[in-house]
């Protein structure tokens, strides 16, 4: 009886164990799904700013203006791009 005790306590730990790693799996899943939606929105967020900055000195017909508009949004899409990038290697590789 002792010993029926302790396989059914062992197949109840087995069980749990592979239920808790079942669910880690799925949240680490989620998370990195998360991640990745969230760096999409980011980057689309900061292009399209970058984009309409950039459109707006544009319309001043101020060529110096429009000169250093459109070099400050060259900067920003480019550290966005490197950014989120580096952000996405990060949330694949774990």
């Amino acid at each position: 009886m002792a010993t029926q005790t302790k396989n059914d306590t062992n197949d109840t730990i087995e069980t749990a164990t592979e239920k808790v790693a079942e669910f880690t799996d799925k949240a680490t899943q989620n998370s990195r799904k998360a991640g990745a939606a969230y760096l999409d929105s980011y980057e689309k967020a900061v292009l399209q700013f970058a984009d309409g900055y950039e459109k707006a000195a544009t319309a001043t017909r101020i060529e110096w203006l429009s000169s250093v508009a459109a070099t400050q949004a060259d900067f920003t899409r480019e550290v966005t791009k490197a950014y989120t990038s580096a952000a996405r290697d990060i949330v694949v590789a774990r």
